[in-house]
């Protein structure tokens, strides 16, 4: 029998060989020697007897038997030979009481490289077997700026805490939001029952993956992980059987394959242009299909907090209103307010669905991931959710180019304030909040190039951000956008706060969402939506600006003549394209050009930026200092920052 079974791994390894070679690749095992001649090894550390992951284990540390086996570690000899009896030997001691006598291996870069025992890797290999016991030494490569070494190092960084040599990202950043779903803090040791815990969870998820067709894909199970976590989130992955997990990645395949291509963002950064009314072509004519009528739509506004208690749920609020008033009672829109947990989310978008709503705006990025899992239940509706940097191609994302709005406003407070210090306030160290402060320090700047613009953050704990920008004598402060209902207070917008405590608003900058949604809702109405053409192929962010009239700002009336002129023309520059606030040579705080004289940055570029323009004095808080509603939303979009980018005390 188990010359039989020789037999089979044997045509296994000449398969494997064959491919190999018309592939055009070394078809025996790489040689760990042969790479180390060329790698810089700094230390060797001995990690004892471990489990290996048997698809982890990829070569052998000398040249001697490589020529034994194919790159998949299937033999190669003829059947008679000794080796063929020594390996059919070792194959009826599994099959009869199992091998666990440990192989000796080395680590190199999270893949392992045999040095005795490759008969039974191989063995264990062709029964399926998941892992084997080795005795293994690390091998260090030296730091540098390689991307791979770069990676690895974030590995090392997870391993010393997780213990666990599974998890492998093509992105280093992506252990850092592993951590943060799950709750963890950087450093912070897992207890040995959790590893045991998570290891289960990511044993069952890497068999699905697999049975999913997953190792087809340019992207690895660990990759395919976290796009699960994040949108299931750890603590239903913990409950669920290796069926519901097949059932539930089955239905987000896209969302896999859309990772699997790199991600692709269709960045709308402008609406299609209309005249007037909507009128139907030749094409809509002959093909009716490709348009609805108004009346056809039932709009959904998915809320956080309240109109009444919240600014910003306020202001979507106000843009629900602005299309029932546009429309005249042909749509028919319904707010769901109060959704302010995941449960609350998926509870509010359910009623929204039965009382009949086929198109939902979810207004808050923190409930994108609930989106995610409604869109993949509900294929038929469409759910277009406030966040901005989402590569989800389930549902739509839409977002407001601020920076704009914020540059005038820097502008503004420079041109206003006698002394060469300005403040801003900012909420949530998330994607867009670091364009929106520069955008203001560039403003500032082009009024007045010696001024300072002292950042303070409003979601730190114990923390008062007016209060430290009062007490360091700072009068003009860029604050909130706009104030709530049952919160009033004179302290929004830009402002000025007098030494006897009265305030004075110069200006504010303005979300249009009303004319947001009323252009989306023609979109859906002419049939060109682009969330519709490229779902599943794309994700489509929305992210619209002041030549779309979606952000304004709005000048207080004492404001001077002079200065009024000056933020007219900037506004019909920014508008008509001609301008562009981060244009031209910009350093960030540690003396690095980010923008070239003569260039601009790009669309990606101000979205993910994770720097301080030299004219900002402040950083970015640690995760640890943030409340716990801003540390929830900071592991959806949160900035992460490269060492080299922070600034040296």
């Amino acid at each position: 029998m188990a010359l039989y079974d020789y037999s089979g791994a044997l045509r296994l390894g000449k398969r494997q060989y064959q491919e190999s070679v018309q592939k055009g690749e070394y078809p025996y095992l790489p040689v760990l020697d042969d790479i180390l001649s060329y790698t810089d090894i700094v230390s060797e550390v001995s990690l004892g007897v471990m489990d290996i992951p048997l698809d982890k284990i990829i070569g052998t540390r000398t040249e001697g038997r490589t020529r034994a086996f194919a790159r998949n570690f299937m033999p190669l000899l003829p059947e008679k030979s000794e080796f063929a009896a020594k390996w059919a030997s070792l194959y009826d001691h599994q099959i009869e009481e199992g091998i666990h006598d440990p192989i000796v291996a080395y680590e190199f870069m999270n893949q392992f490289y045999v040095q005795e025992g490759n008969k039974r890797v191989s063995v264990m290999k062709y029964v399926g077997a998941y892992s084997i016991s080795g005795s293994v030494t690390r091998l260090l490569p030296k730091k540098t700026d390689d991307k791979d070494i770069r990676l690895y190092y974030a590995f090392l960084e997870f391993y010393q805490v997780s213990f666990n040599c599974d998890v492998w990202f093509s992105k280093e950043e992506s252990y850092q939001k592993l951590l943060e779903i799950m709750g963890k803090t950087p450093g912070e040791v897992w207890p040995e029952d959790e590893r045991q815990l998570f290891k289960s969870v990511y044993d069952r998820f890497a068999r699905v993956f697999r049975q999913a067709g997953g190792d087809k894909l340019d992207l690895t199970c660990s990759d395919a992980f976290l796009i699960y976590m994040e949108i299931f989130g750890y603590e239903e992955m913990k409950e669920q059987t290796e069926k519901q997990m097949l059932q539930e990645l089955q239905k987000m395949w896209e969302e896999v394959q859309l990772a699997a291509s790199g991600g692709q963002v269709e960045l709308v950064q402008e609406p299609e242009q209309e005249e007037g009314e909507h009128k139907p072509s030749l094409l809509n004519w002959l093909f009716p299909s490709n348009t609805i009528e108004p009346e056809m739509l039932k709009i959904g506004f998915i809320y956080m907090k309240t109109p009444d208690t919240s600014s910003w749920t306020y202001a979507h609020e106000l843009g629900r209103l602005h299309l029932e008033q546009v429309f005249q009672g042909r749509v028919r829109t319904k707010a769901f307010a109060g959704a302010d947990t995941e449960e609350d989310v998926e509870k509010a978008i359910e009623e929204a669905i039965e009382s009949g709503c086929n198109t939902l705006f979810t207004t808050g990025p923190q409930m994108v991931n609930q989106s995610v899992r409604s869109a993949i239940q509900h294929p038929e509706v469409r759910i277009y959710n406030c966040s901005i940097r989402m590569s989800y191609s389930s549902i739509c994302t839409y977002y407001a180019r601020m920076y704009e709005s914020k540059f005038l406003m820097g502008a503004i407070a420079a041109a206003m304030c006698r002394s060469d210090k300005l403040g801003y306030v900012a909420d949530y160290p998330i994607y867009g909040t670091l364009a929106n402060v520069n955008a203001f320090a560039m403003g500032a700047r082009m009024i007045n190039p010696e001024v300072k613009v002292y950042l303070e953050w409003s979601r730190l704990k114990d923390q008062d951000a007016r209060k430290n920008l009062e007490n360091e004598g700072i009068r003009y402060i860029s604050g909130d956008d706009m104030i709530t209902p049952e919160h009033a207070s004179r302290e929004y917008g830009l402002y000025v706060k007098r030494e006897d405590g009265t305030v004075d608003n110069l200006a504010m900058p303005v979300w249009h969402w009303g004319k947001f949604y009323e252009r989306i809702i023609r979109n859906i109405c002419r049939g060109t939506d682009e969330a519709d053409s490229l779902k599943g192929k794309k994700a489509v962010n929305y992210w619209w600006g002041m030549s779309a009239d979606v952000i304004d700002v709005i000048c207080a009336q004492d404001i001077p003549h002079g200065t009024h002129r000056l933020i007219d023309f900037l506004k019909s520059a920014i508008r008509a394209g001609s301008f562009h606030p981060f244009d031209g040579l910009i350093y960030s705080q540690n003396g690095v050009v980010q923008c070239k004289e003569g260039e601009s940055l790009g669309p990606l570029e101000i979205i993910t930026m994770n720097w301080l323009a030299e004219n900002v004095e402040g950083r970015l808080p640690e995760y640890e200092e943030l409340t716990e509603e801003a540390q929830a939303l900071v592991r959806l979009q949160g900035i992460h920052v490269d060492e080299s980018e922070k600034t040296e005390d």
